[in-house]
């Protein structure tokens, strides 16, 4: 740290930059002491890195919640609810779950699998607390509807008011649908 503090590292892009030099170039060709190997040696001897299995994998994601079996067989979470097997009425069970797929919790009582929870009323089939992928916004249409609303608008106000333009008491001069300025052509003759 007082070699980073002493260099005047400015950013944690530059500091990373520098720790990874540190780690390739020091660190990982250093013979050391225990195994009189280089970490990157002792490394490599293993052969390839494995790959983990899918379902270890999909197991070590999942979500879990703690939920007590109600009398008539069932669970809640999310605001789903869940049937289970009635033996286990009363108990405390532990479900496990892929929290983008509420379809699917699998019941566990210390530590062994208890069957799975089948939905009786679904109404979310993703967690609540997985993040939402934003919403694109929508296409344009092409129509500028604004742009119409603006320009009828200054067609209308860009002459000066003639006073005797308006409509007196008494004359019928504005549309049945009450358009006194016939901004809007709405299909109905006036």
């Amino acid at each position: 740290m007082t070699e980073a503090e002493a260099r005047g590292i400015a950013s944690l892009d530059e500091l990373n930059d520098t720790f990874m030099a540190w780690a390739e170039q020091v660190a990982n060709a250093r013979v050391h002491a225990e195994t009189d190997q280089t970490p990157l040696d002792r490394f490599s001897a293993g052969g390839a890195p494995r790959a983990a299995e899918r379902s270890v994998m999909a197991d070590a994601f999942r979500w879990s919640a703690i939920r007590k079996v109600t009398a008539t067989a069932t669970v809640s979470l999310a605001g789903n609810r869940y049937t289970v097997d009635p033996a286990l009425v009363g108990r405390r069970v532990e479900l496990r779950y892929d929290p983008e797929d509420l379809t699917r919790l699998d019941v566990v009582i210390d530590g062994r699998p208890a069957g799975v929870a089948t939905p009786f009323v679904l109404g979310r089939h993703v967690h609540p607390a997985v993040p939402q992928a934003a919403r694109a916004p929508a296409p344009a249409t092409g129509v500028d509807y604004l742009g119409m609303v603006q320009a009828a608008h200054e067609a209308v106000t860009s002459t000066p008011i003639s006073f005797r333009d308006l409509a007196g008491p008494g004359d019928d001069a504005s549309n049945s649908d009450g358009d006194q300025l016939g901004l809007f052509d709405t299909g109905t003759a006036s």
